[in-house]
């Protein structure tokens, strides 16, 4: 039985560089940082100073007063960026089977809002506790409220893979289509713990960047490169069969080639580029893709001592002399890691760059690593023709996955 072929017909997004989807790739075209001082809290107590934050987002402009009282931060991201998506798709539920749309979303709400709730429950009692508060701080939260939203009555999964989550939402996704489960799918993440106890939890891993000066804060691959910048945001897609999509008439962004996956089983913090590898040779084997037809790699680049060097280890395992000919940019340089969201947000990016012929650099690169030595499009942008990408998620702990697009053929 031949599976059917998946399109993206719609792109969404809420992030550090915009509101929509157009902001945020004239941004990323322009070298643009969206990373800036933390206002959302005081971290005159914390070793870091500089975060990612979206900025300007009235929630109250996507949903209505009592939605916004009632979900995180997280969710208001999610609605902003599938309304967005389906209304870039075309996509109208009244002409649709609601049981043949489906959602796939990982989210990350902030964990002071628990923490919150536990001190209210030693303080006030059991009665004072937040009614909402199980449907608030899950992790299905924003894949339960867009799926409310759209009235989608089909599949609706909610994966959390760390880092890899946003990639490994729109895999998923495109499996439901492929073994007939739905005909549409709205899939990616969305990440608002952008709070005092993640930065702490996330510091004191070593993780993140202490550099206090927001424009040197985010150096991917570069050889002094000290951590990670902590990001928010959403990036959602609209997934469909292709048969689906040409029979509605619409234009379609791209084809979700092949996903790959794999699991370090190694350690919870470091990477194993090994693993890393046989994520993007299986996907670019499930899209039938050989490694001389990849145009472009976004990294997951992430900024940090140990990621840059072993992302560049696994591209060379999976594309041999290949990979110094390959463009590749990290979209974190510009808007930070947004976790749950970041391999979304960044598919969103790539597809751009596909269809704008503009691959977008990676800023801040100053000074090479001799163990990074690839082609990073480094500080300005690069005019190119993008037929095939490859897209690397890797989650912390060593969760991976990595997509495969391609250009629609005519």
């Amino acid at each position: 039985m031949k599976l059917p072929q998946v399109v993206v017909t719609g792109v969404g997004t809420v992030n550090p560089l915009g509101l929509n989807v157009e902001e945020f790739y004239e941004g990323l075209v322009a070298g643009k940082s969206g990373i800036g001082l933390i206002t959302r809290f005081d971290s005159s107590n914390f070793y870091v100073k500089v975060d990612a934050e979206v900025k300007g987002f009235d929630p109250a402009k996507y949903m209505d007063l009592k939605a916004v009282d009632r979900n995180p931060r997280a969710v208001h991201f999610a609605i902003a960026a599938a309304k967005e998506a389906v209304e870039s798709a075309k996509l109208e539920m009244a002409q649709e089977r609601p049981e043949r749309v489906g959602v796939s979303i990982g989210c990350m709400v902030e964990g002071g809002y628990a923490v919150r709730q536990s001190e209210l429950l030693d303080r006030r009692g059991p009665r004072r506790v937040d009614p909402l508060f199980i449907a608030k701080s899950g992790l299905s939260a924003a894949a339960m409220q867009v799926g409310m939203w759209l009235g989608a009555k089909g599949p609706n999964s909610s994966v959390n893979s760390l880092c890899a989550t946003g990639a490994d939402a729109i895999g998923t996704a495109a499996n439901f289509i492929r073994l007939g489960y739905a005909d549409v799918m709205i899939a990616g993440g969305a990440d608002s713990s952008l709070d005092p106890l993640g930065i702490a939890g996330i510091d004191i891993l070593g993780a993140l960047s202490r550099e206090p000066d927001p424009a040197k804060a985010c150096r991917p691959f570069d050889l002094n490169r000290n951590g990670f910048i902590y990001g928010e945001g959403a990036g959602l897609v609209v997934l469909e069969s292709y048969e689906h999509a040409k029979s509605r008439g619409i234009p379609m962004l791209a084809e979700l080639a092949g996903v790959g996956w794999s699991f370090d089983a190694y350690d919870q913090t470091a990477p194993a580029p090994e693993t890393q590898a046989y994520a993007m040779k299986t996907a670019l084997e499930h899209a039938g893709v050989k490694p001389e037809e990849v145009d472009y790699i976004n990294a997951h680049g992430t900024s940090t001592k140990l990621n840059d060097p072993c992302e560049t280890k696994a591209i060379k395992m999976a594309f041999g002399e290949r990979a110094y000919k390959i463009p590749i940019s990290s979209t974190k340089s510009m808007i930070g890691h947004i976790v749950d969201a970041a391999g979304a947000i960044e598919t969103i990016a790539s597809i751009m760059c596909m269809n704008k012929g503009i691959i977008h650099p990676t800023i801040n690169y100053g000074t090479p690593d001799p163990e990074c030595d690839l082609d990073y499009v480094p500080n300005v942008a690069r005019q190119a023709q993008v037929n095939v990408f490859l897209k690397d998620s890797f989650g912390l702990g060593g969760e991976n996955c990595c997509l495969v697009l391609k250009r629609i053929s005519e």
